[in-house]
């Protein structure tokens, strides 16, 4: 019984699933749906047509021996017919669907980037979540389209059977038996040879996987070099072969029952028909002589319509089965309620900047507590630093600030305001933020700067936070300068520069946005000693009026700063200026000196002046 059940929700599913697609489709294109039905519609009434009315009717009329021109006249009537349905199926395949296919293309893939933008960050930092939504991104305007018509090819093709199947009864009622054998070839051992393929295809997956991975070690520079400096080609090569010698083994294990399935599927689907409808039809004419030549000429005929129409109607459930899972990622995808929207309303928050505050904030990532009742402020005009070692929670808190996640547990103020009261982009504006794990885009470097931000004088703006970032010079170098391409995604003479330069190019993001505070993650991590002395005594003079907090795995940079917070496994330790945590003789003392140590390659903590 429970088995039952399950199998009339799959069902259920699968039903559900078929008509969302169809209802989505026609609210992108109605075209492609309302065109869909009509093909069918059309491509089956002319094989019923064919088969039922018109072989009948030449066949009779040849039989009784009727004239010439009634004979003629129909030809030349039904030919029209097939003549404008032909037209119409051209014009469908090869205008409507190219056409409508790139308006559904456009419309699904607006809806799935619009959620993508709008769902929060944690959601791309969990592989269930990531996985549904890569295959829902897959090819999906195709297997929508390749679902309507399955819908569409099911319905008509079913009702197309049924008036076959009664023209076949008015000719003979026991010859609908017949009808029995192709439904037994497509239902059934057709079923059994798809789910035997599956079982191959699933078995298959990891091997292709291990495949195409050494292919594409072989073929993209990014394993280029350490094939050529080492041994792991070897490895790769064993890794190949073990990959295809696994494949064998599995081609080998369902060879066999797919041969079998489909030598079964074939004979019920076309030996038996043809062969059984064939022989019943000349038993019944030179045995019993109960039926006419003409009728077994037309019975022939039906029968064999009747076998295409039920094969095609099982292609098309096999196809709307086959996209099944797809439609369940998709849905889910775009039902998923955001726990932070990107969209969320709320107040409007006040530009001038007051405080922020953390007050006994928490926050646990995958059931393990990374921050712990943190408290801090930072009022208006004060420069603040976060210190410690990694994995200290540094970076979760500055996505914490920004709304990215959410606390577990405790509130942060902004303006003595819960910053969850406030609309999300408005209140994420108040922020100019450079991130150590930032992307370059395949735009020109102006547009890398801006970021889609539009300001007045545009280019000066790009010029002088290019000049605080300390690679002006560098771009003014590049073919087109400040229009020169980033990347070589999609321009051959795109530029790639250096991972210091990069992020120079990062950080001129945040000194030109007009934000009243400014976060730098890290800045000057890809940075040499001097880059880095020249970029923090830009920071600090851009601090003079905003406020500032930035992040600095290099305590000496961070001796200027009006706060420093020192964190040690997501807790608060120490905080004040660097004098006073130097003077405490902490965690902060401590790290301050090996690091000056290893700086001046000195041996001795008495050497290292504080």
């Amino acid at each position: 019984m429970e088995k039952t059940e399950k199998e009339k929700l799959s069902l259920k599913q699968t039903i559900k699933n078929a008509w969302y697609a169809v209802t989505l489709g026609a609210s992108i294109s109605k075209s492609i749906v309302v065109h869909s039905f009509f093909l069918w519609l059309i491509g089956h009434t002319e094989w019923v047509f064919f088969d039922g009315i018109f072989m009948r009717k030449i066949v009779e009329a040849l039989d009784k021996g009727v004239g010439f021109q009634p004979i003629f006249l129909f030809i030349v009537i039904s030919g029209c017919f097939f003549c404008v349905c032909s037209i119409y199926s051209n014009y469908v395949e090869n205008v409507v669907y190219p056409l409508e296919t790139n308006r559904l293309f456009g419309g699904i893939y607006k809806k799935l980037y619009a959620k993508a933008k709008n769902v929060e960050l944690k959601c791309y930092e969990d592989a269930d979540f990531y996985n549904r939504y890569t295959m829902a991104m897959d090819g999906a305007e195709e297997k929508i389209t390749a679902i309507i018509r399955g819908v569409f090819g099911t319905v008509i093709g079913a009702v197309s059977a049924v008036v076959v199947f009664w023209f076949m009864y008015e000719i003979d009622h026991y010859a609908i038996l017949f009808i029995i054998s192709p439904l037994i070839g497509n239902f059934v051992f057709g079923n059994l040879k798809n789910k035997v393929e599956f079982k191959s295809y699933q078995a298959q997956a990891p091997n292709e996987k291990v495949l195409n991975y050494v292919s594409r070690m072989m073929y993209l520079p990014d394993g280029a070099k350490e094939i050529r400096l080492s041994n792991v080609f070897g490895l790769l090569k064993k890794q190949y072969r073990d990959a295809t010698d696994r494949s064998v083994k599995v081609v080998k294990k369902y060879a066999f029952a797919n041969a079998n399935y489909d030598f079964w599927r074939i004979t019920f689907t076309f030996t038996v028909i043809f062969e059984g409808v064939l022989l019943y039809a000349i038993y019944r004419k030179q045995v019993t002589g109960s039926i006419t030549l003409a009728q077994l000429t037309i019975m022939t005929s039906l029968m064999v319509a009747m076998t295409w129409i039920l094969i095609r109607v099982f292609e098309n459930i096999m196809e709307i089965l086959k996209h099944g899972m797809f439609i369940n990622n998709f849905r889910s995808f775009l039902d998923y309620q955001e726990a932070i929207p990107e969209d969320q309303d709320g107040d409007m928050p006040d530009k001038e900047f007051g405080s922020l505050e953390f007050r006994n904030v928490s926050f646990s990532y995958k059931e393990e507590e990374t921050i712990k009742d943190l408290s801090f402020v930072i009022t208006k005009g004060q420069t603040a630093a976060l210190v410690g070692h990694n994995g200290a929670g540094k970076t979760t808190i500055i996505k914490l600030l920004l709304r990215l996640y959410d606390p577990t547990s405790g509130t942060i103020f902004y303006n003595g305001k819960d910053i969850r009261e406030y609309n999300l982009k408005a209140y994420r504006e108040l922020f100019a933020t450079t991130f150590q794990d930032f992307q370059m885009f395949g735009m020109t470097v102006k547009e890398n700067v801006l970021m889609g931000r539009h300001y007045e004088n545009e280019e000066e703006l790009v010029i002088s936070a290019l000049k605080k970032a300390g690679v002006y010079d560098k771009v003014m170098t590049l073919d087109g300068g400040l229009d020169a391409v980033m990347t070589k995604e999609f321009d051959e003479g795109g530029v790639v520069l250096s991972g210091g330069e990069s992020q120079k190019l990062a950080v001129a993001r945040t000194f030109v946005k007009d934000a009243p505070m400014k976060i730098f993650d890290e800045p000057s991590s890809a940075l040499d000693p001097i880059a880095e002395y020249e970029l923090f005594r830009n920071i600090m003079k851009e601090g003079t009026d905003h406020t500032m907090l930035f992040i600095s795995h290099r305590l000496s940079s961070v001796k200027n700063c009006d706060k420093v917070f020192m964190l040690e496994k997501g807790r608060l330790i120490e905080e004040g200026t660097h004098e006073q945590l130097i003077a405490a003789k902490g965690s902060y003392a401590q790290m301050y000196k090996k690091q000056a140590m290893n700086y001046l390659a000195i041996e001795n903590e008495e050497e290292v002046i504080l």
